[in-house]
């Protein structure tokens, strides 16, 4: 037992003797080769933690048993889509359509083009005396339908009012409804007030006035007021040049707030202003207590003068003042009048206060009527298809006094206009342009000028947009 024990002490004090060996060694290595060791170490660190996390978690009997999978099977609700789809289909899915009738027009092709598809309703507006007046006088009335499936529920008819006294204030509205998609259809016509509002447009002339005001959206009924404003000022047959800009204040016309597409869609020229060459021209109307409303300058000068620069409103002209070719004689010869194009019917207009000298029939004039003004001057209005005075008869400025025609020596239906002075043939356009203008009051002058300021303020501002090469429209409530 002795020796075993002795054996024993000898083994591990042998064993302390290499520990220590082994121990001092490997501290000498470290101190020789610090980074190899370090590196060593790592190596053998992450050698033992991949293997413990690969081999520990798996077991030959985890190894041949399949996973156990669970299946969750839970009821949800789907969502009433056979309910959405009817109730889309009764409330939602009523839907209206707006257009404008054409001289062309049928029921048929009307509603069609309207998306109707409603042969009851197409009986009703054959047969219903009410309904009947739809396609009824001009085209352009504006339609509105409202339908549900392709069935008519309502449609609105919207045209000029039948009273010619009444066209400037309201407009005639037919109605076509039913109170729902089981009820018979009813029909009823009334009279109904327009609404107004103001609206400024600015524009550029690029080709011609009525292009630039296309291109404005402003209504033909302002572009031939503006025309007819500045027509003593500016010659827009022969004056106007490209890069010229207007602005125009003026009053607007809505049928059950949608803006009208029938003549008449705009009321009166409230204030505009034209830069022709670099020369402002500025008008506003204003009416003095007693007086007719007028146009005036911003100082208060009246843009209304002894005579019309033009017989007609607006309209194009085919042969000046000046030397023309002659279409029946054929030759060079001096045209001492102005030529208006404009269609048969047209009405012709006094251009100032006068007295009919002479009304008939005249060689190559055909129908003619003469004028005689004060101050030993005299208007010729030839060529005419009707005559609308008598000789003797006192006419006033604007007065209508004949229709447009193509009697006489006329290739086409024109009015041949002249203007004499002590009976020599003058330029129209040059007589309207010197005859008198009348003034304000100073009363009436001073609150004319408190007017002005704000007004004047809205022109500067569309002229600055007009110059920047911008067009716009702006509408006041």
């Amino acid at each position: 037992m002795a020796s075993s024990n002795n054996d024993l002490f000898s083994t591990l004090k042998s064993l302390r003797s290499s520990t220590l060996v082994g121990l001092q060694a490997t501290q000498d290595a470290m101190h020789r080769h610090p980074r190899r060791i370090a590196a060593a170490v790592l190596a053998l660190l992450a050698g033992s933690t991949m293997t413990a996390f690969g081999v520990a978690p798996l077991t030959a009997a985890q190894f041949n048993t399949p996973p156990a999978i669970s299946q969750i099977s839970e009821a949800l609700p789907l969502p009433d889509l056979a309910g959405q789809v009817v109730q889309l289909d009764e409330q939602a899915l009523s839907l209206y359509r707006s257009d404008v009738t054409r001289s062309s027009d049928t029921i048929d092709t009307l509603l069609n083009r309207l998306g109707v598809n409603d042969p009851q309703a197409a009986g009703f507006l054959r047969t219903d005396p009410a309904a009947q007046t739809l396609l009824l006088g001009r085209p352009g009335k504006m339609i509105k339908v409202i339908t549900l499936r392709g069935q008519l529920m309502e449609l609105v008819a919207r045209s000029p009012a039948r009273q010619s006294d009444q066209l400037d204030s309201h407009f005639t509205r037919l109605t076509v409804s039913r109170a729902d998609d089981q009820a018979p259809l009813s029909a009823h016509t009334e009279q109904a007030p327009l609404q107004a509002s103001t609206q400024l447009a600015t524009g550029t002339i690029s080709s011609s006035l009525y292009a630039a005001a296309d291109e404005a959206n402003v209504p033909d009924s302002i572009t031939n007021q503006v025309a007819e404003i500045f027509g003593s000022d500016i010659d827009f047959r022969r004056e106007l040049r490209k890069g010229d800009a207007f602005s125009v204040l003026y009053e607007a016309h809505t049928a059950d707030g949608e803006p009208i597409t029938w003549g008449g869609s705009a009321g009166r020229v409230l204030a505009a202003r034209f830069i022709n060459k670099d020369k402002v021209h500025n008008a506003i109307w204003y009416q003095e207590a007693g007086h007719k409303g007028a146009y005036f300058d911003m100082n208060g000068v009246s843009k209304t003068r002894s005579f019309l620069a033009s017989p007609l409103a607006f309209s194009r002209v085919t042969s000046g003042f000046s030397m023309r070719f002659h279409p029946i004689l054929q030759r060079w010869k001096a045209h001492l009048g102005v030529d208006y194009g404009a269609p048969n019917g047209t009405a012709v207009r006094s251009v100032g206060d006068g007295k009919v000298s002479f009304a008939g029939r005249q060689n190559g004039y055909g129908n003619v009527i003469e004028l005689q003004h004060s101050g030993d001057r005299k208007t010729v209005y030839a060529h005419l298809s009707r005559i609308n005075v008598n000789v003797g008869q006192t006419v006033e400025q604007g007065q209508l006094i004949g229709a447009v025609g193509a009697t006489g020596w006329a290739t086409g239906p024109h009015l041949h206009f002249e203007f004499k002075v002590n009976g020599r043939q003058v330029d129209p356009i040059a007589i309207a342009r010197a005859s008198e203008s009348t003034q304000l009051s100073p009363q009436a002058l001073a609150q004319f000028k408190q007017m002005v300021v704000s007004i004047a303020q809205r022109l500067d501002t569309a002229e600055q947009q007009s110059l920047a090469g911008t067009h716009s429209t702006a509408r006041f409530e």
